[in-house]
């Protein structure tokens, strides 16, 4: 009996580790890649982040770099720690003490430029009625979502690499998150993953999810051509030329630049 018992409690394991770690995944990716395609062909006139700087801009000013640098930084981290495998960063004489140091810290200082920026911009929208009063639908999940991924990230981070003993990420989580694009899901290296990890990782997709339906999408809009497009120049134009009139008078005519 309990052997049967035993069994059943495994398999039901098993059965909500595939949920969690593959279907769910999967079908955040998929909706990730479509909605992007049907967003760009059903509403590219909202394909924009919808600024609101003219509504407010003393808070934005500080708020936005703060959160687009961090923002950067943690997505080349994750790049780095979630894709490439250990046994490259040991190939070219990266020790794994050298990683984790370098990560930890670095990490920790994007992790709080990008909270201090996300917070200066959530609490902008909060506390400004005109900007509160345009929030959207999808701002009001895209916020608190946002706001979750981020700072279970950085809580995962910091209780148990920063103040923690220690914790590998890189042989189970980053080991799992690369099955999924290979099409070889590794639901059981992530499964005994810390919870904290577990969450950001769950939020994190669910991100992806909404990402398409959001103001996130002016992510794949950046100007990078204004960088390298000629200067526009405006000239007036010369004074206008007076135009003869009937009576012999003349009559001058105005022009605009």
């Amino acid at each position: 009996m309990n052997v049967s018992l035993a069994a059943a409690a495994a398999a039901s394991a098993r059965g909500a580790d595939l949920l969690l770690w593959v279907a769910v995944p999967y079908v955040c990716l998929a909706v990730f890649a479509v909605g992007h395609v049907w967003r760009y062909r059903q509403d590219q006139f909202g394909w924009t982040s919808r600024t609101s700087q003219l509504l407010e801009h003393r808070w934005l000013r500080f708020g936005s770099p703060l959160f687009h640098v961090g923002a950067f930084m943690v997505i080349a981290g994750h790049v780095v720690g979630l894709a490439i495998p250990d046994s490259w960063t040991d190939t070219v004489g990266i020790t794994e003490h050298a990683y984790h140091t370098t990560a930890v810290w670095a990490g920790s200082v994007a992790g709080v430029a990008m909270v201090a920026g996300l917070g200066m911009l959530c609490a902008r929208r909060l506390l400004t009625r005109r900007i509160r009063l345009g929030t959207d639908r999808s701002d009001k999940l895209l916020f608190p979502l946002l706001s979750a991924t981020v700072v279970l990230g950085i809580t995962a981070t910091s209780a148990h690499n920063v103040f923690g003993a220690g914790y590998d990420y890189r042989s189970t989580v980053s080991v799992w998150f690369r099955g999924l694009f290979v099409l070889q899901p590794r639901p059981e290296a992530v499964a005994g993953a810390p919870l904290l990890f577990q969450l950001h990782a769950l939020s994190a997709f669910l991100l992806f999810a909404a990402w398409p339906f959001t103001r996130l999408v002016h992510v794949w809009s950046a100007p990078i051509g204004y960088l390298a497009r000629p200067y526009l120049v405006y000239r007036r134009r010369g004074a206008p030329a007076a135009a003869p009139t009937t009576t012999g008078r003349t009559q001058s005519t105005s022009g605009f630049g």
